[in-house]
């Protein structure tokens, strides 16, 4: 926290406490206008954007652990989005969702012949079955902190209406239902108290929309209208006034009850039909951050629409990264698997050399990344993502100085291997080769990463020649001494005849 921060903090507690001291019986409806008139953040983006600064802790963590977890793991087919495409039967409708795919959508068809049809056995019925009886709060996190992540964001509501949490909004949930437990206050618990910082993240906006509605099927039954959304047939009736007042209570009882550090949305608060509420919840968490005491920050994954204006959120992009250096925070989250967010039964796995070169990328732009991990219904996380978080963690117990509370150099790195820019583009990326290099800096040093081993020996940094005079180089994880020289066509390093790790390789670079 800043200390211009602490001050703010300060002077505003100072204020609030000497309205509270002058409050009388006689005025309580004036006393509680002039409290809401005294908040530092007022509902609108000129308020937000005055009084809200993207919190130094958030960009000096680096590495966060995303979870998808829900009843959409019963099935274990397709992904998470199996509630909606359940109920894809048409191709009008398929196509609608830009889905090329003529006919009924696999999972549709899947559904209907593992699980019966879709007004009979609905998204419903995977509830009582999702009983995460496995789940074990402490050993998730303990495995978070071995892979080396700073913070935590579990799901807590996603498209599908059943809330991961102890709701008081809805019976749709976690606590009530399924494994009857609260699943996201064990992990805030767990989290915090091995010092983590814990967030939530809310898709709950898209509910609205999720499910297809027709009358052979359940989710046009008046009964479930308040998991299904109270939404009709139409496809394109807009959002409703009752259901956005319902977003809008669900999101401050997960405000007010679990007091997250991060607040991650997903898409759909973006469109129109949202525009009112925006800088309004905006407003009210920032605000409950003073209340709090702590810098609170939310993540925004609409990084191309700007639905909420630059210097109010950290901006996130799904599956992709930027091609240079933004001076503002931003961050990446993308999942361990290729083919889904959620567990399912022919998940495909990245490696954990693609992650940690997606991280360093990453880091040497300004950014974070936030890592999805998949578990069973059951609870447990399936082996080979325990494996590729423990690969990272391997990675981090060497490297993490060139990672953890670094800031960006004057250029990101070096190299033939260019990245995509934008959301869902990661697929377009090549893999990095031993020419590219990737900087960032920390306390007077420089951290020069290779992606890959160099396969003569040596590397040649052209972006380090005569005008940056290094007086010594090291390679973390061994104690070697490097041969290394510098002229203007950069600086010539020999590499150790051992590789220190698996994967990405740390030059520490010291100029004067």
């Amino acid at each position: 926290m800043t200390i211009k921060y602490k001050c703010f903090l300060i002077l505003t507690s100072v204020l609030l406490l000497i309205g509270c001291n002058s409050k009388t019986k006689k005025n309580i409806a004036s006393e509680d206008l002039a409290s809401n008139e005294a908040q530092v953040f007022k509902p609108n983006w000129a308020s937000i954007k005055k009084h809200y600064k993207d919190p130094e802790w958030f960009n000096n963590q680096k590495f966060g652990i995303f979870i998808h977890w829900g009843a959409y793991s019963v099935p274990a087919y397709g992904s998470e989005w199996y509630p909606r495409q359940m109920y894809m039967d048409t191709a009008t409708f398929s196509a609608q969702l830009n889905l090329l795919k003529e006919g009924p959508n696999e999972t549709y068809l899947h559904h209907k012949k593992n699980w019966g049809d879709q007004q009979r056995f609905g998204y419903k019925d995977f509830i009582p079955m999702f009983k995460g009886e496995k789940f074990n709060a402490k050993e998730w996190i303990d495995l978070f902190k071995k892979a080396g992540a700073k913070y935590v964001i579990p799901v807590a509501d996603h498209h599908d209406g059943f809330a991961m949490y102890k709701s008081n909004t809805t019976r749709w949930n976690v606590y009530d239902m399924g494994p009857k437990r609260d699943i996201l206050g064990d992990l805030f618990m767990e989290g915090r108290s091995k010092g983590l910082i814990m967030g939530a993240s809310s898709h709950y906006a898209f509910n609205w929309s999720f499910y297809n509605k027709k009358d052979n099927f359940d989710t046009t039954d008046p009964e479930y209208a308040d998991l299904y959304s109270a939404k009709g047939k139409d496809l394109n009736e807009p959002v409703s006034e009752a259901f956005k007042q319902k977003w809008w209570d669900r999101t401050v009882d997960l405000i007010d009850n679990y007091q997250p550090d991060i607040l991650w949305f997903d898409f759909y608060l973006d469109i129109p039909d949202y525009a009112d509420m925006r800088p309004k919840i905006a407003a009210y968490y920032y605000n409950k951050g003073i209340e709090w005491g702590k810098e609170v920050v939310i993540n925004d994954k609409n990084f191309d629409y700007e639905a909420f204006p630059e210097g109010t959120v950290i901006y996130d992009l799904e599956r992709g990264k930027l091609p240079g250096i933004r001076k503002l925070p931003w961050q990446t989250d993308t999942s361990i698997g290729k083919n889904s967010w959620s567990h399912v039964d022919n998940w495909e796995s990245k490696t954990a050399n693609q992650l940690i070169d997606d991280l360093v990328d990453i880091v040497s732009k300004n950014g974070n990344l936030l890592l999805n991990v998949g578990p069973k219904a059951d609870g447990t996380i399936p082996e080979d993502q325990k494996e590729i978080l423990l690969e990272i963690g391997n990675w981090l117990a060497i490297n993490g100085e060139a990672i953890y509370d670094t800031t960006y150099w004057k250029v990101f790195g070096e190299g033939p291997t260019e990245v995509k820019k934008g959301h869902h583009s990661e697929g377009q990326n090549k893999n990095f080769t031993g020419q590219d290099i990737r900087f960032t800096q920390k306390n007077g040093k420089l951290y020069a990463i290779m992606m890959e081993w160099p396969e003569n020996g040596q590397v040649l940094i052209k972006s380090l020649g005569g005008e940056n005079k290094v007086t010594d180089v090291k390679m973390l994880g061994t104690s070697e001494k490097l041969k290394w020289s510098q002229n203007k066509d950069g600086l010539q390093v020999g590499i150790p005849l051992k590789k220190p790790c698996d994967y990405a390789y740390v030059l520490e670079v010291i100029m004067k």
